[in-house]
C-alpha cells in the first residue's frame, strides 16, 4: 500500500515563495480602505461673489424680489448704535431688477427694506433674473404678530413688516373711522421695541378736531402732523426726507390716499369705508416707494423712501416681552419706581404704585388701562 508523500522543508519553502508571488500580483484596486473617523467636519468653500452689486429690496412677491441697484439706499439721518454711526435707508438708485434668493442663504428671509448683494443678470431687462447672495446686517427690524386667522399649531405667526426703517408713521383718521388709541398704543410699543422713531399722522382733520387724541398723548414727546384733503403736505414731506419710513394704519384711514399724494406715480388702490367702520384692505403687499426730490435751503435733499403696508386690523405684540411693554408708556415709567421688586403692574398687585401715580394726576387713567390690557393679552387681538 502506497503511503502519501510527506512534504519536506524544501517543499514548504517553495510553496511559501509561490504564495508570496501571488500576493505581489494584487494592487491598490483590490484593497478596500475604510475612511478614518475624524471629528473635523467637511467644509465647503463658498464663493466670495466679489463682483456682487449692492441692492435695496423694494417689493416681495411669491419668491421674487424687486430690487433697486446702483445706490443702496442710505439716509442722511445717521444714528448712534453700539458706539458706531450707522446710516438708515434712502438713496438715488434708479435701475430695478428682479431677483431670487440664492440657495446658500439657507432659511434667511428677505424682506422689504433689506440691503442685499446681487449677482447674475442685473441688467433689469425683461426676463432677466439675478440672485441675492448676501443680506447686510439690519439696523432695525419692525415686527408684528399676525392676526387671529393666521394662527398655526405652533402659535401665532410672527411677521417682519420691514427692515432698516428709521421711522414708523402711524396713520390714524380723526373720523370715519374714528381713532383707536389702543391700536396707536400697540404701534408705539412696536416702534420703541424696534428702536424706531414714531410719528403720528392724523388724517381727515377736516371732519373732527384732533384735541381728543392729542390730549391722550399729551405727556408723551410724540411728534404729530395733521392732514386733510387738499392740505399742504410740505411739513410731512420734511419729516419724511432722508429717512426710510414705514406707514401703518387700519384700513380706511386714508393711508393709500396719502401715499398717492406723496408719490403720484404710485397709483395705490383706494377703497371706501364700509358701513361698520372698517375699510377694505386696498393695499395687498408692502412696497417701498421713492419720494420726489426736495430742494432744501438751496441744496438738493435726499427725498427719502416710504414703505406702504397693507391695512391691518391688529398689531400683535406677542413677540414683545412684558418688560418691554412699558417702553411704549413712558408717562408711566416714573410711577413704577415705588413698586415692590418683581411687581407685574397688574390690577391684582395690591402694592403696585401705578394706581397711586395715576390718582395723583401724573398720568391719564386711560393710559394705565391700555397698558394693563396689553399686559393681560399680548396675543394681537383687535383693539
Amino acid at each position: 500500500m502506497a503511503h502519501p508523500r510527506r512534504s519536506s522543508p524544501a517543499d514548504d519553502e517553495t510553496g511559501s515563495a509561490e504564495l508570496a508571488g501571488r500576493r505581489r500580483e494584487y494592487d491598490e484596486d483590490d484593497v478596500r480602505v475604510r475612511p478614518g473617523r475624524s471629528s473635523r467636519p467637511r467644509t465647503r468653500t463658498r464663493p466670495r461673489h466679489s463682483d456682487a452689486v449692492d441692492g435695496f429690496v423694494i417689493a416681495v412677491d411669491r419668491g421674487r424680489y424687486t430690487c433697486v441697484i446702483e445706490d443702496a439706499p442710505t439716509t442722511g439721518g445717521s444714528r448712534e448704535r453700539d458706539g458706531s454711526r450707522e446710516q438708515g435707508g434712502s438713496g438715488s438708485g434708479s435701475g430695478t431688477v428682479t431677483a431670487m434668493r440664492a440657495r446658500e442663504l439657507g432659511r434667511k428671509s428677505v424682506v422689504v427694506g433689506d440691503r442685499v448683494a446681487l449677482v447674475g443678470d442685473t441688467s433689469g431687462a425683461a426676463g432677466a433674473l439675478a440672485r441675492i447672495v448676501r443680506i447686510a446686517e439690519r439696523t432695525s427690524v419692525l415686527r408684528r404678530t399676525a392676526d387671529d386667522d393666521e394662527t398655526t399649531a405652533e402659535g401665532r405667526l410672527e411677521r417682519v413688516v420691514v427692515a432698516n426703517a428709521d421711522q414708523l408713521v402711524i396713520v390714524s383718521s380723526l373720523a370715519d373711522p374714528p381713532p383707536r388709541t389702543g391700536f396707536i398704543d400697540r404701534c408705539l410699543v412696536a416702534a420703541y421695541d424696534a428702536d424706531i422713531e414714531p410719528l403720528l399722522c392724523l388724517t381727515k382733520a377736516d371732519l373732527a378736531p384732533p384735541g381728543g387724541v392729542l390730549g391722550y398723548y399729551a405727556e408723551l414727546d410724540l411728534p404729530h402732523v395733521l392732514v386733510e384733503p387738499g392740505s399742504d403736505l410740505d411739513e410731512l414731506r420734511g419729516l419724511l426726507a432722508e429717512r426710510l419710513s414705514v406707514l401703518v394704519g387700519h384700513s380706511g384711514v386714508g393711508k393709500s390716499t396719502l401715499v398717492n399724494r406723496l408719490v403720484p406715480a404710485a397709483e395705490r388702490a383706494v377703497g371706501t369705508v364700509s358701513a361698520i367702520g372698517r375699510g377694505r384692505h386696498t393695499s395687498t403687499s408692502a412696497v417701498a416707494l421713492r419720494l420726489p426730490a426736495l430742494d432744501g435751503g438751496g441744496r438738493r435733499r435726499h427725498p427719502g423712501w416710504i414703505v406702504d403696508t397693507p391695512g391691518v386690523r391688529s398689531f400683535g405684540l406677542a413677540h414683545v416681552s412684558a418688560e418691554s411693554l412699558l417702553h411704549g408708556f413712558p408717562d408711566l415709567v416714573e410711577g413704577t419706581v415705588e413698586c415692590p421688586p418683581n411687581c407685574e403692574h397688574t390690577p391684582d398687585e395690591a402694592d403696585c404704585a401705578l394706581d397711586a401715580w395715576v390718582a395723583a394726576g401724573n398720568a391719564d387713567p386711560r393710559r394705565l388701562a391700555s397698558y394693563r390690557r396689553l399686559l393681560a393679552s399680548r396675543a394681537g387681538e383687535t383693539d
